[in-house]
């Protein structure tokens, strides 16, 4: 297959935290809603930790695990043990990348587009993954959601490689 389209998939806070161990600090369905409905039907690549971390395999698409353990092995997940065996794996059009920090930083150079939401609070965590360099990327959408009851304000964003 020809270069496939590389997405990150993640929700970061405002200070950097895009977990705290393997949870997540924030519940935002409408993220949760908008992650479903653009990774439906594109396998996904991701670390072990963030496998185990999943309720399950989420329906619909294809979990590729990235691990340097050898013997690891997950109950609906190929495993994959270089970024380029994990690309081969997947074999698409699109191709979703969905974390952890050390999965972002092993793909960022390959990254065509990130999805992104941006949650405006500052929680505490211990996973962080540093803004994305603006000499890189273009943002070519944006979506701003208020906060509301107990849910944060929020801001869908589409950032895409700049060419040149």
């Amino acid at each position: 297959m020809n270069h496939p389209e590389i997405i990150f998939f993640l929700a970061r806070a405002d200070n950097g935290v895009i977990g705290d161990g393997d949870t997540i600090p924030w519940r935002l369905p409408e993220d949760q809603r908008r992650f479903k409905s653009m990774t439906m039907n594109k396998p996904m690549i991701m670390g072990r930790k963030t496998f185990d971390s999943l309720p399950g395999t989420l329906p619909g698409r294809r979990h590729i695990v990235l691990t340097r353990d050898k013997n690891w092995e997950g109950d609906g997940a190929d495993v994959a043990h270089s970024v380029e065996e994990a690309l081969k794996m997947a074999n698409a059009p699109h191709i979703a990348v969905i974390g952890g920090a050390e999965i972002y930083k092993a793909f960022l150079d390959k990254a065509d587009r990130i999805e992104l939401t941006e949650v405006h609070i500052k929680p505490k965590g211990s996973v962080k993954l540093p803004a994305f360099d603006d000499a890189v990327w273009e943002e070519t959408m944006r979506e701003d959601h208020d906060s509301k009851n107990d849910k944060p304000g929020y801001s869908f964003v589409t950032l895409k490689r700049k060419i040149g």
